[in-house]
């Protein structure tokens, strides 16, 4: 059987968290030195530059329109996410990449963008719940947006080809509950060793549940 080529695309836009791309992309690179097939890369909407929250620039590798194949969609949160869910091309992307096979997964507030490009319909879900005083919780606010959707506490819901997450820190759970689902327990075991996260990944399995539901499907290879 040819094996999957465990390529990841990591969804960010203007007002992305900082943090997210370090949870993402910096446990993935963590990762390939032990699984050095893993692929990953950045995609936004234009391509090339863009701001994350407070200033920082990253700079995507691909735009939507020249987005190679994966087969994992990483969706980042931040304080962008309002925009990036009104935002047609992102939800139209989102949901063409989910609709030719791909496993989406929401980061954070990621959850509600994925929600607003309708991924969420009659699932569980999660998202960040710890907030500032004074501001919404997005757990209550996807609750309100998305009524058909069974909002949960939770470290990570995956329901298969959808998967959401916690919030901020919690993103890199999600990292390593994707590459054990992937790659395989050890490297994701490793990985959180290397990571020095090992302690606090268990601790954060103590503290919140992983809801785990039946799956449509299990991996495929990215369609070009």
């Amino acid at each position: 059987m040819k094996q999957p080529t465990n390529a990841f695309a990591i969804l960010a836009y203007d007002g992305v968290e900082p943090i997210d791309i370090g949870a993402t992309y910096g446990v993935l690179s963590m990762a390939k030195r032990l699984a050095p097939a893993l692929r990953f890369f950045v995609v936004s909407k234009t391509g090339g530059e863009l701001a994350m929250a407070n200033g920082l620039r990253l700079v995507a590798d691909y735009s939507l329109a020249d987005c190679p194949a994966a087969n994992i969609l990483m969706v980042l949160g931040g304080p962008g996410w309002q925009a990036a869910s009104s935002d047609p091309e992102i939800l139209s992307f989102i949901g063409a990449f989910h609709q030719r096979d791909g496993i989406v997964a929401a980061v954070c507030t990621g959850g509600l963008i994925v929600g607003a490009a309708g991924l969420l319909h009659g699932r569980a879900a999660t998202t960040k719940r710890e907030i500032v005083i004074g501001e919404k919780r997005p757990l209550d606010l996807l609750a309100e947006r998305h009524p058909d959707v069974r909002v949960t506490e939770a470290r990570v819901v995956d329901t298969g080809s959808v998967l959401t997450g916690g919030g901020v820190s919690l993103g890199i759970d999600m990292t390593l509950h994707l590459i054990r689902r992937f790659v395989g327990e050890a490297v994701a075991e490793e990985t959180a060793r290397i990571l020095e996260y090992r302690n606090a990944w268990n601790a954060n399995g103590a503290a919140l549940p992983d809801v785990i539901e039946p799956r449509e499907h299990e991996f495929r290879e990215p369609q070009t």
